[in-house]
C-alpha cells in the first residue's frame, strides 16, 4: 500500500509541474540548451575519403606530368593525335584555364559549411584535389580550408 501512495504522490507532483509549465509557458533549461553534436565521420567514411582522395590526386598527377607537361605527349597531341590521353589533356587544360576546378571546389565547400554531409565532402575533396594539382591552387586551397571548417558545424538532423 505504501508503494502505491508513493507512486500517486509522484504522479501528482509531475502533473502539477506540467500544469505550471503550461500556464507559464516556460520550458526546462535542458530543453532550451539542446547540445548539438558536431559533424563527425565514421571510420568507413574516412576510408572512403582516403580512397577517393588518393585516386583523384593520383589521376591529376598522371594528367599533369604525363599529358600536360611531358613534351613528347604535348607535341603529339598538338599535332592531332586522337587518343584518350590527348582528349584528357585538352579537357583538363580547358578546365584549369577557366578555373573550373577551383570555383567548383569553393562552391561545394561553401555548401558543406552550410550543411555538412559526406556527399558534399567527397565532391569537394575531388574538386579540390584536382584543382590543387592542376594549377588552381588558390581557390582550391581556400576550399580545403572551408571543408575543414565544416567539421565545426553541427550535424544535420536526421528525421
Amino acid at each position: 500500500m505504501d508503494f502505491r501512495k508513493t507512486l500517486q504522490c509522484a504522479f501528482q507532483i509531475d502533473l502539477a509541474r506540467a500544469n505550471q509549465k503550461r500556464q507559464t509557458g516556460f520550458r526546462f533549461s535542458r530543453d532550451l540548451f539542446v547540445k548539438k553534436t558536431p559533424f563527425r565521420l565514421t571510420p568507413y567514411q574516412v576510408q572512403w575519403l582516403l580512397i577517393v582522395g588518393f585516386l583523384t590526386v593520383g589521376y591529376a598527377i598522371y594528367v599533369r606530368y604525363l599529358a600536360i607537361e611531358f613534351s613528347g605527349t604535348a607535341l603529339a597531341c598538338d599535332a592531332g593525335l586522337q587518343t584518350l590521353l590527348c582528349k584528357s589533356r585538352a579537357l583538363a587544360t580547358t578546365l584549369f584555364r577557366n578555373s573550373v576546378f577551383g570555383i567548383t571546389a569553393l562552391v561545394i565547400a561553401a555548401l558543406h559549411v552550410i550543411r555538412p554531409s559526406i556527399v558534399l565532402l567527397t565532391l569537394g575533396l575531388i574538386a579540390a584535389g584536382l584543382g590543387i594539382v592542376l594549377y588552381n591552387v588558390v581557390l582550391s586551397g581556400l576550399a580545403i580550408g572551408l571543408l575543414i571548417l565544416g567539421f565545426a558545424r553541427p550535424a544535420p538532423a536526421t528525421a
